[in-house]
């Protein structure tokens, strides 16, 4: 099954899309494939990757498979990279959290689409609001981890905080297996005091969750949106795009060896399984 990414930040602005689009571009240019699911009403990442509303017609969203009328595969576009495609969005999405909130199994809803898609795909990634609501929750209560980008200053690290206490219930109550997968530093200026001071401060409170590659702001990550290019296609030598490659690796490096030690474990889970099986055999 494929390993399920919210990228979530209840602030916006601090380069969650930004990173829903480029990180997902940059792990299928690494030879994945992924499944990136626009759950903001806001289709900035269906727009970011040249699927701008005008575009989409009357064609399928995530709305009709959050409505439970397509599946994730009928409603998947591709997109101009390679293994990458992109189940979309359009403003009409905010209607869904008022008509999900008196269905069954409204918090629900993405994980039962994933189930019946998640083979098909190594990574699954989800852009979600700059909010906590239905559709937000959706993400959490589907995804094997989160990914938080974050600006580097004060208000981004206090929303912090209200974040992790939100994933922390949703843990506790809705989805167990749900973890921090990171924090990524966006929108990096090393030449300001406070980044640093954000930066270190981050890096105490948290140690290795910390990403090591950080983002830095970057002109032409800005322009490559009205093109609707990832960077990747954009300008593939500027900084930004250099920088969410380093990332996409450096991602690649923890998922992949954390399933190592998950499959590690399973197997001996299994060994000592059969031994105790055996050893109840009469002899």
């Amino acid at each position: 099954m494929a390993r399920i990414l919210a990228i979530t930040n209840q602030k916006g602005g601090v380069g969650k899309t930004t990173t829903s689009i480029n990180l997902a571009a940059s792990i299928a240019a690494a030879g994945r494939r992924v499944l990136l699911i626009d759950v903001d009403p806001q289709g900035n990442a269906s727009s970011g990757l040249g699927l701008p509303r005008a575009a989409l017609g009357d064609g399928p969203t995530v709305y009709d498979v959050l409505a439970g009328r397509l599946s994730l595969a009928e409603a998947a576009r591709p997109t101009e990279v390679a293994n990458l495609f992109v189940v979309p969005s359009t403003p009409d999405l905010a209607g869904a959290e008022i008509e999900l909130a008196t269905e069954a199994r409204r918090e629900h809803r993405l994980t039962d689409a994933i189930a019946h898609a998640g083979a098909e795909f190594d990574y699954i990634a989800i852009d979600t609001p700059p909010s906590l609501g239905l559709l937000t929750l959706n993400a959490l209560v589907a995804a094997d981890g989160v990914l938080v980008p974050m600006q580097c200053e004060y208000y981004a690290l206090e929303g912090l905080s209200h974040l992790l206490a939100t994933i922390e219930r949703v843990k506790a109550h809705l989805n167990p297996r749900l973890l921090l997968e990171g924090i990524v530093l966006c929108m990096h200026d090393p030449r300001q005091n406070l980044t640093l001071q954000v930066e270190g401060e981050v890096k105490r409170h948290f140690g290795d969750k910390v990403f090591e590659t950080v983002i830095p702001r970057n002109v032409r990550l800005g322009e490559a949106p009205s093109f609707g290019k990832p960077i990747i296609l954009y300008d593939v030598a500027s900084r930004g795009s250099q920088s969410y490659l380093a990332l996409a690796r450096e991602f690649l490096a923890r998922s992949e060896a954390l399933s190592a030690v998950a499959t590690g474990a399973s197997a001996s889970a299994d060994d000592g399984d059969s031994d105790g099986a055996r050893s109840k055999e009469p002899a």
